[in-house]
């Protein structure tokens, strides 16, 4: 019995290393096999976009941020207290300098004028009398310098008497538009009240700010373009007409005034606008759209497409794909590849809008990848499409939702 189960045991533990064996064994000619393939297949082509590099002029510029101001621009009040009799305006109307816009009751200032214009008279025709009388020596000089003093008393007394009256007629101070006004007549007004804001619209200033190291590049006449995002592709042009001379010690920044013609009246005190100043001669970049670059601590780098060489098979993983496409009758579905990738490190310069200025490591007429650089490494196989291409503007604007 003890032998038979030895036996037995024998068998089973033969049997056990047999199938172990055969899988291990499989196992392992599977990984082979599956490594061979791989390597056979090749790495395979990325779909990316390209641009060949080339110059472009850039004029400098520096760039702000300002605030529309009026030349002129008041809140249009009367000196005096009193009661609205008539308001002789409309809100939003363009108005001349010396315009009548509002009238407050005046019948007793009116009244006591006329009582100091009677005097007036009465004190003229005294001083002709005396004047007459004197030259006769019916009348002493006392008497005749007594009534001289009386009619030029009389005079300021009325002329005094009138300046209270006009102020009780507001006349607009300058040229300009109203704005909106909620006076109306019968209404009491305390002196200083506003009744109206009044601004002139053409010419308009535009306030901004640049830092202290940028002064030197800024001068009275620069040309400066305003963008604003309320009338979107339409530039406003103006020039440099103030540059403060005082630098605020709290930001180190200087505030710059532009000049504008604004002969439509589009443009309103308080808007904002992106401004930007002309500074320099143009100057000539080598340019690519920023999606280009792959931004890395140990500098910048792009991809560039490294065309296959002449008369040079494609690479054996290539053949292998697309002879296997072809026994499955998919051979037109596999892109052919168009290069290679080969990473090159670059000096980037100044920036505008999208676009990036090479100063250095590429060449003009090389062709760059422009997106789709993130899944490359040296010598992917590169398929082009350039049928949807990244953002390459320099001067972009937001685009509505």
């Amino acid at each position: 019995m003890n032998k038979k189960l030895v036996i037995r045991m024998t068998v089973m533990l033969i049997i056990v290393i047999v199938v172990v064996g055969a899988l291990v064994g499989w196992n392992t000619m599977k990984a082979i096999f599956g490594k061979k393939m791989m390597a056979s297949m090749g790495v395979p082509p990325q779909t990316v976009t390209t641009a060949k590099i080339a110059y472009e002029e850039w004029q400098p510029t520096l760039s702000a941020v300002g605030t529309l101001r009026a030349v002129r621009g008041v809140e249009v009040a009367l000196e005096g207290a009193g009661v609205v009799s008539e308001v002789m305006f409309k809100p939003g109307a363009e108005v001349k300098a010396g315009d009548v816009l509002l009238k407050m009751r005046a019948d007793d200032l009116a009244a006591q004028l006329q009582s100091l214009e009677a005097s007036a008279q009465l004190a003229e025709a005294n001083f002709k009398r005396s004047t007459e009388q004197l030259a006769a020596k019916a009348i002493s000089q006392a008497q005749h310098d007594a009534d001289e003093a009386n009619l030029k008393s009389a005079r300021a007394a009325v002329q005094q008497q009138a300046a209270l009256v006009s102020k009780k007629t507001l006349r607009a101070p300058f040229d300009g538009r109203l704005g909106i006004t909620k006076v109306a007549p019968g209404q009491y007004l305390n002196p200083g009240d506003s009744v109206v804001t009044l601004q002139q619209l053409d010419p308009i200033y535009i306030d901004f700010t640049v830092p202290q190291r940028q002064m030197s590049q800024l001068g009275v006449g620069k040309p400066v373009t305003v963008l604003l995002d309320v009338f979107p592709g339409k530039a406003f042009k103006g020039t440099i007409t103030t540059i403060n001379p005082k630098v605020d010690t709290a930001t180190r920044n200087v505030q710059v005034e532009a000049t504008l013609r604004n002969p439509g009246r589009v443009l309103t005190p308080g808007m904002f606008g992106n401004v930007s100043v002309e500074v320099g001669a143009k100057q000539r970049y080598l340019t690519l759209p920023q999606t280009a670059l792959s931004y890395n601590p140990y500098g910048e780098t792009v991809f560039i497409v490294k065309p296959p060489e002449a008369g040079k098979a494609a690479p054996a993983g290539d053949a292998a794909k697309q002879g296997d496409a072809a026994k499955a009758g998919d051979a037109s579905k596999q892109p052919t590849p168009q290069g290679t990738a080969q990473q090159t490190f670059v000096t980037t310069g100044p920036t505008r809008g999208d676009q990036v200025a090479i100063v250095k490591g590429l060449e003009e007429g090389t062709e760059v990848v422009t997106s789709g650089a993130a899944k490359l490494k040296n010598g992917t196989p590169l398929v082009v499409n350039n049928k949807v291409l990244p953002a390459n503007d320099p001067n972009p604007k937001p685009q509505e939702q």
